[in-house]
């Protein structure tokens, strides 16, 4: 074991970190050993991790210097950032600098860099579709992800830029979950008109992350684009419908709309599912599922999903 390559990972409590270090951990043959990269070191979810034997590295994505430390003499580091945290596109435009810098600095030999695409090379700053956020943004959590590539595509080391889906935990941890409106009935609400949206298991962009590691120099240099199911709302709300046991509608409202809801980030989530249906064919067409399948066999489809997760599910 001692041989063994360390892949670093940020954010190793979250939803995507949380899948990496898990199928680090499930490969019991592996190469590999896992770095887990928390802000705080003493958490109930960090001392999980190292009651299962990881090493537990504290780190901050604001400060590079710590960055260097937790990356020194590992083979592979996997980097995200935390939007939903501060909602501030030019606080991840410097996390994203400050990651790829420091696995330049410490030598990694492998950075998965966890991204999005940056709408504007869609729809234009000047382009009335959709409303600009923050005077220079589309989609605030997709554009600055998708700007920051740069700071990988430069940082002189070999990266994978690994393009995600919508988690389906989003029904569960983000308020996104079938709702009972005035009526007494329950329904999901997205503004995505009959378009497919693609989605994902959070534990299987770690799965897909592991098998980009593993596959040495075959996805270096390269994007890769990932999801479970490309479905409709309408579809979706079928399999609510299956697996809670109550009917669930689906609500398809404008983004017009979905932008004034009363939470933090509606304007950007407004935004977002309408560049996905607007866009659905280059969206959809970029994450191939039989290609996320060669990574990950044992993708999970959305039904498959719900099977397993439908206790977490509030009605």
């Amino acid at each position: 074991m001692e041989n063994n390559k360390i892949i670093a990972v940020v954010g190793a409590t979250g939803a995507q970190g949380k899948g990496l270090v898990n199928a680090i951990l499930n490969d019991k043959n592996g190469k590999f050993k896992v770095r887990a990269i928390t802000r705080n070191a003493k958490s109930d979810k960090a001392k999980e991790l190292l009651n299962k034997g990881v090493e537990v590295v504290e780190a901050n994505v604001d400060n590079k210097d710590s960055l260097v430390k937790a990356f020194n003499g590992a083979y592979g580091a996997f980097c995200l950032t935390f939007f939903w945290e501060h909602f501030s596109p030019e606080k991840e435009n410097q996390h994203a600098k400050n990651m790829a810098e420091a696995a330049s600095l410490a030598g990694v030999k492998h950075v998965i860099w966890s991204t999005l695409e940056d709408t504007r090379k869609f729809i234009p700053i000047e382009d009335d579709r959709m409303p600009t956020l923050n005077g220079k943004y589309k989609v605030p959590h997709f554009d600055a992800k998708g700007e920051s590539n740069i700071y990988f595509e430069k940082s002189g080391i070999p990266y994978t830029l690994l393009n995600t889906s919508f988690y389906w935990e989003n029904f569960i941890y983000f308020g996104l979950g079938p709702q009972k409106g005035p009526d007494g009935k329950f329904a999901i609400t997205l503004p995505m008109g009959d378009k497919k949206l693609p989605g994902i298991a959070s534990d299987d962009i770690g799965k897909c992350a592991y098998a980009i590691l593993k596959a040495g120099n075959e996805y270096q240099g390269k994007t890769v684009s990932i999801a479970g199911e490309h479905l409709t709302g309408n579809q979706m709300a079928e399999a609510f419908t299956k697996h809670l046991g109550v009917e669930v509608k689906y609500n398809k409202v404008p983004p017009s709309v979905y932008r004034t809801f009363n939470f933090p980030g509606a304007d950007d989530m407004g935004n977002m599912f309408q560049f996905k249906a607007d866009f659905e064919t280059e969206f959809c067409g970029a994450r191939d599922i039989d290609a996320t399948k060669k990574l990950n066999p044992g993708l999970l489809n959305f039904d498959s999903w719900l099977e397993q997760n439908k206790g977490a599910i509030k009605i």
